[in-house]
């Protein structure tokens, strides 16, 4: 396998903004390695402990409002609760009559001020979202920080 087949996003050159693909083998793994990426501009996912349990069910009518909804739920997770994720897990996306649900399970902690975020994301954008499958699914998103 070679690398590029192993990387699970990476960040490219955008003038305001944080821009990122992300990648999977399935559009579950590339849905989770974009919240990887939206992460890793806010904190270190590998410090935080896998405490908090938090279901998450998002729907959307198309898969790219689907993961929009998906990667807000981070941030509205953050600014009500201080949930800092760590993982995703029993990710699910269903195409149902006419919308796409997301269940998924994050796994992470309160940040009672022993985790430091070093970034903020403000927003999730639909401005240059993408999401692609030919052997490998891909979704790109702009995010603004």
């Amino acid at each position: 396998m070679s690398q590029d087949q192993k990387k699970k996003y990476q960040f490219l050159e955008h003038t305001a903004d944080a821009k990122f693909q992300a990648f999977g083998h399935s559009l579950e793994e590339a849905f989770v390695n974009a919240v990887y990426a939206t992460v890793s501009l806010m904190w270190d996912r590998e410090k935080i402990g896998r405490k908090i349990q938090q279901p998450v069910r998002v729907k959307g009518r198309d898969l790219e409002q689907l993961l929009m909804n998906f990667l807000e739920e981070i941030l509205y997770l953050l600014d009500s609760r201080m949930f800092l994720l760590h993982s995703v897990e029993k990710m699910k996306i269903l195409r149902e009559t006419d919308i796409y649900v997301l269940d998924a399970q994050f796994l992470g902690d309160i940040n009672e001020k022993r985790y430091r975020p070093h970034g903020d994301v403000k927003a999730i954008t639909y401005n240059e979202m993408e999401i692609h499958t030919n052997d490998r699914f891909m979704v790109q998103v702009v995010v603004d920080v």
